[in-house]
């Protein structure tokens, strides 16, 4: 499947063919604090076909626990996550972040990783309350009265 994705602003554009089967959720700490949230999605990209069309990332190099390094890609202007990457590579795979790519909807996670770092409440989300859109919130921090989208 071809995907492409973007980065908030819009600086970095790319493309990759990946396999829409191996689209993973990993809850491992690494993830969540690089991601921001709970877990990061991925999408493995088919070897050799990620392509940049617009801009150059940033990158980070993390060491995990495991030992193995990973280059960890941004956006320099927005901070939008990539991909990440084993540096040097030649194979030319690397993870796409679900979130960043146009197709988002159509990767369906069918797997997940460190699931013993997962947080507890992920478990019951579908209980807990769900809107539209973004409420307003009061000069007290609460959020304003719940409206329906029109």
């Amino acid at each position: 499947m071809k995907v492409d994705g973007t980065c908030h602003c819009g600086r970095i554009r790319y493309e990759a063919d990946v396999d829409p089967g191996r689209v993973v959720i990993c809850h491992c700490t690494d993830c969540q604090t690089l991601s921001g949230s709970a877990f990061r999605t991925v999408v493995a990209t088919l070897p050799g076909t990620f392509r940049l069309l617009a801009g150059t990332p940033s990158t980070y190099v993390k060491t995990g626990d495991s030992g193995n390094r990973r280059e960890q890609t941004f956006c320099p202007k927005c901070g939008t996550p990539i991909y990440s990457a084993v540096p040097g590579d030649g194979a030319g795979v690397v993870s796409l972040r679900v979130g960043a790519l146009r197709q988002r909807n159509m990767l369906i996670p069918s797997d997940q990783f460190w699931h013993r770092s997962a947080q507890s409440w992920l478990a019951r989300l579908g209980d807990i309350p769900h809107r539209d859109r973004q409420p307003v919130f009061g000069a007290d921090g609460s959020f304003g009265a719940r409206s329906e989208d029109p």
